[in-house]
């Protein structure tokens, strides 16, 4: 029980900006780690789902909804998986060689094409939240929303062979349980998954958003492997950063979407 409350203090200390009590990085405090940082996605879509409430019972404007919506993962986070995405996209747009690629996701200076890309996502975000502020026929799943992102952004962790030997991801790759933790996240996966199509059954509202959500997030994991692959040689801490971004927009972009349309 130790080893398990001083995982979620290391998770929650380096993935999140909500102060926990810190502890000593070690084989035995960070073996399960991993597994509790969806319940930083959890936290995250029980404040979406209650600022939600809070705008609708004042009549809050769409702009201010959306805007303070986009910025909550952030404040929450730290913004420790859109560095992640800038530095990828960094990396990506420098049309390198693999070597120059991971150099730049090395690099603690954000290029143009981070900030160009950054400045797209925070905007595209902005935008969903400001539909579902207008549909909100779907917005109850924006509480596991972030986190099935998470799940599926660290499980990569241990599932791919890390691209260099050295960083947080390889920290917590060679002090993780990888077996465990795997499979622990791909539970918990399924589990919000569930929880998705258990709302849209009391709710009474199609399930066919939880499934489209189902198929992209796989989609995405799958073509994110063959990214970390053949491009990185494998995984880094920015690269699953950069997966759980592009999670959570795709799955906030359905949920939008489906609210417009359905």
């Amino acid at each position: 029980m130790r080893n398990i409350i001083n995982g979620i203090l290391v998770s929650f200390s380096l993935y999140s900006a909500i102060p926990v009590r810190q502890v000593e990085w070690n084989k035995s405090t960070m073996r399960f780690a991993l597994s509790f940082i969806p319940l930083i996605g959890i936290i995250i879509g029980i404040l979406e789902l209650l600022w939600y409430v809070f705008c609708s019972y004042f009549h809050a404007s769409e702009l201010l909804y959306s805007v303070v919506s986009a910025i909550i993962p952030v404040v929450v986070s730290g913004g420790i998986h859109l560095d992640g995405f800038c530095d990828t996209c960094d990396a990506l747009c420098s049309f390198g060689d693999m070597e120059k690629k991971l150099n730049i996701l090395k690099d603690p200076h954000v290029g143009a094409f981070g900030v160009i890309w950054l400045i797209s996502f925070i905007a595209c975000e902005t935008a969903l939240f400001s539909q579902i502020y207008k549909t909100p026929k779907f917005i109850c799943l924006l509480i596991m929303c972030f986190a099935v992102a998470r799940a599926i952004g660290a499980s990569k962790i241990v599932c791919l062979k890390c691209a260099k030997n050295s960083g947080l991801a390889h920290i917590f790759s060679e002090n993780s349980d990888k077996k465990f933790v795997f499979y622990a996240l791909m539970a918990q996966t399924v589990l919000y998954i569930t929880v998705m199509l258990l709302i849209c059954f009391f709710l009474s509202i199609s399930i066919i958003i939880p499934a489209i959500i189902s198929i992209l997030v796989i989609s995405a994991f799958l073509m994110h492997n063959r990214l970390c692959i053949n491009t990185f040689r494998g995984i880094t801490g920015d690269l699953a950063g950069f997966l759980i971004s592009i999670t959570e927009l795709i799955i906030i972009a359905v949920i939008a979407i489906g609210g417009m349309i359905l």
